[in-house]
């Protein structure tokens, strides 16, 4: 389990997962892609879902890498370093990062993001109100953020996915790094033709003074919900809810899911063996291309 605020002041705490990028492949470089008679193209974005207390998180890519089956790594890397801030993205609105690259068909094994987030330097960052602090990313330049999911290239056709970085689960204040963040991505990658969303509102009665409201969402239904860290069952995603008792999940693949409520967002700490509470808990069906309605109040 990790804490869900990342304030500066507050003690340290997971936020959530994180994998970035932008702008398309144009004043890109591409070495080893696309040599094979048979080819498709290859398309790639990326979204997050928003951390607690932060204003801005900021990472910059230098490109991507791939490794098909039987075949060496090859890269797709950028002429000029690219800084993107990933909280833009929350709402839904993916950024662009390779747009229509050709590439070989074939079995693909993983896809790598390449990154300048080195300890004791500002290429990557996180912005509290008034506040800036180095974001590192352990062997960062070296693996970057690596994603192993495999998918298929087939000759004339294309792929289309989104990264989605779970900032909330990903982001780190340990002692020791003089003020520096670390970064431990949350990734996953889903089509970006087939996702949806979900979002509702949380009604008064279920946050009083003393709540932190935030909402967790579990692949499949009647899911028994856990914390993040926890012995029991992940969340897929997560997020806490606005002064307003709204929200918004986004990059969730067509499916059922089970969605529960918390008043103990707060408390999802690692260091802490306090299980949080979840009630209520809903089954819903997430559709491509729209959102469905979870809201949560007095049955």
């Amino acid at each position: 389990m990790y804490r869900t605020n990342l304030q500066p002041t507050l003690r340290p705490l997971a936020a959530a997962t994180l994998l970035a990028m932008t702008l398309g492949i144009a004043g890109c470089n591409s070495s080893g892609s696309g040599s094979g008679d048979e080819t498709g193209s290859f398309t790639l974005r990326v979204g997050d879902a928003p951390v607690d207390g932060a204003t801005g998180v900021w990472i910059e890519f230098t490109g991507v890498e791939l490794k098909r089956e039987g075949a060496s790594p090859f890269s797709i890397d950028f002429e000029t370093a690219r800084s993107i801030e990933l909280l833009a993205t929350r709402d839904g609105t993916p950024e662009l990062l390779v747009e229509g690259e050709t590439i070989d068909a074939g079995e693909y094994e993983w896809v790598r993001l390449k990154v300048n987030a080195e300890q004791g330097v500002i290429d990557s960052y996180i912005e509290f109100p008034g506040e800036q602090h180095p974001l590192f990313i352990p062997s960062g330049a070296q693996t970057g953020l690596q994603l192993v999911s495999g998918f298929t290239v087939t000759h004339g056709g294309g792929v289309d996915f989104t990264i989605d970085i779970d900032l909330r689960r990903s982001i780190f204040a340990p002692p020791g790094l003089g003020g520096s963040y670390l970064l431990r991505p949350a990734l996953r990658m889903v089509d970006t033709n087939e996702v949806g969303a979900i979002a509702g509102t949380v009604f008064p009665e279920l946050r009083p003074a003393d709540c932190s409201p935030g909402v967790y969402v579990y692949e499949g239904t009647d899911v028994e919900p856990g914390d993040i860290g926890g012995d029991g069952n992940e969340p897929l995603v997560s997020v806490t809810v606005d002064e307003l008792g709204e929200y918004e999940i986004h990059y969730l693949a067509a499916g059922d899911y089970t969605v529960a409520y918390t008043c103990d967002s707060d408390e999802d700490d690692p260091d802490s063996a306090v299980e949080l509470a979840f009630d209520p808990v809903r089954n819903t069906e997430v559709t491509a291309g729209s959102t469905t309605t979870v809201d949560f109040g007095a049955d």
